[in-house]
């Protein structure tokens, strides 16, 4: 049953989406780096710091995908959607350009990739203009 409140609902799960998929590839890994450096007292840490960011990062993104999938099928669901939406992604064409894509694409396809775009993007202004060099000076 579509309404009128459709519309705004769905736009609100895309921005949910998009903001998720943001947190999934900045909040995530730096929240664990944080939380693992507040575990620490010295500048030398032991194994454990290490080994909580590398394996609690990829589980509790793991976690995040699993919800950001979850809201995608509320988005299909309240559109009518069959988790389809009209966009051919060029990693999707044919070489030859005769066979169609056998996957379709969905909105939670084309947000991360914009929230990928962004924490690239994000990553290289800050190790560019804010990491500074930790080459020793001369």
């Amino acid at each position: 049953m579509r309404t009128i409140a459709t519309k705004p609902i769905a736009l609100l799960l895309i921005v949910l989406m998009a903001i998720g998929s943001v947190v999934l590839w900045i909040g995530i890994p730096v929240g664990w780096v944080w939380v693992a450096s507040r575990t620490v007292k010295s500048s030398q840490p032991s194994l454990g710091p290490y080994l909580l960011v590398l394996f609690a990062t990829p589980l509790t993104m793991w976690l995040w995908g699993k919800l950001l999938f979850r809201l995608n099928d509320v988005y299909s669901r309240l559109t009518g959607q069959t988790h389809e939406v009209k966009s051919q992604l060029p990693w999707h064409k044919s070489m030859r350009g005769e066979r169609q894509s056998n996957r379709p694409t969905t909105v939670l396809d084309l947000v991360m990739i914009g929230s990928v775009s962004v924490a690239l993007t994000a990553f290289g202004v800050w190790f560019f203009f804010f990491a500074g060099s930790s080459i020793p000076s001369l």
